[in-house]
């Protein structure tokens, strides 16, 4: 009967540790999702549907851009992140604005972005526009601007993978924040070049100014609205070298 009794308890010893477990559960509990701080975890679940696999190739901007990376502060990345950026179907992920993120939650991801994406000097010395644009651009100067620098690799042909830019469907979607942002860091990803290479044919030029930028910018933000005709071009694209 001792021999029984010591049998009974010894092999019940592993049964009172593991009847907390149930099959198919793993021993440790699993964090619970706000819990999660880890880069590539939270990339892969929030953004790279818009920004692409490690960063690149997506429908939105390539985050993984050292440009931009130098060009955007902390400040803006949280604004834009956790409030979503308005004109584009940028959303809200921070639980204070109706997402799901917490505010560690975005400071990772702001923090990965710049352990894994930014680099050093990625301007070469060189300053960009400002991010922001102060003045207001003007449309018709910026269309003959655009018709000079941009129109070559925009023409609307068939086979042109970039002829939507000046679509009001696709400026429906992209803010003028974002279409300033594209304008100077450009897009390496999809072959679009910063604001520096912007040049006819491929030929050596100035880089764009602040206020070709701005103007521009303001150009294209003319054109989302049907009703209004863009302003007459003062540049014709048959007489006007044209390019990127």
């Amino acid at each position: 009967m001792r021999f029984i009794a010591l049998a009974l308890a010894v092999f019940s010893v592993p049964l009172v540790a593991g009847c907390g477990l149930r099959p198919g559960y793993p021993p440790n509990p699993m964090l619970r999702p706000t819990a999660v701080t880890d880069f590539a975890t939270l990339y892969n679940q929030n953004c790279a549907a818009c920004h692409g696999q490690n960063g690149q190739n997506g429908p939105s901007i390539d985050l993984a851009n050292p440009e931009y990376q130098a060009l955007v502060d902390d400040a803006t990345l949280r604004k834009w992140i956790s409030g979503g950026m308005p004109g584009t179907e940028m959303p809200a992920f921070a639980q204070s604005a109706g997402g799901m993120l917490t505010s560690a939650q975005v400071d990772a991801l702001i923090a990965g972005m710049r352990r894994n994406w930014q680099r050093p000097n990625a301007f070469d010395g060189v300053s960009p526009p400002p991010y922001a644009q102060a003045a207001v651009g003007d449309p018709v100067r910026g269309q003959s601007t655009y018709q000079a620098r941009c129109a070559q690799c925009h023409e609307p042909t068939r086979d042109s993978a970039n002829q939507q830019i000046t679509s009001p469907r696709y400026l429906a979607l992209v803010g003028d924040q974002a279409l300033r942002t594209i304008i100077i860091a450009g897009r390496p990803d999809i072959g679009q070049p910063d604001w520096r290479h912007d040049s006819p044919g491929g030929q050596a030029a100035a880089p764009l100014s602040v206020v070709d930028v701005d103007n521009i910018v303001a150009y294209l933000a003319s054109l989302r609205n049907l009703g209004q005709p863009a302003p007459a071009s003062t540049a014709s694209s048959h007489t006007t070298p044209a390019g990127r």
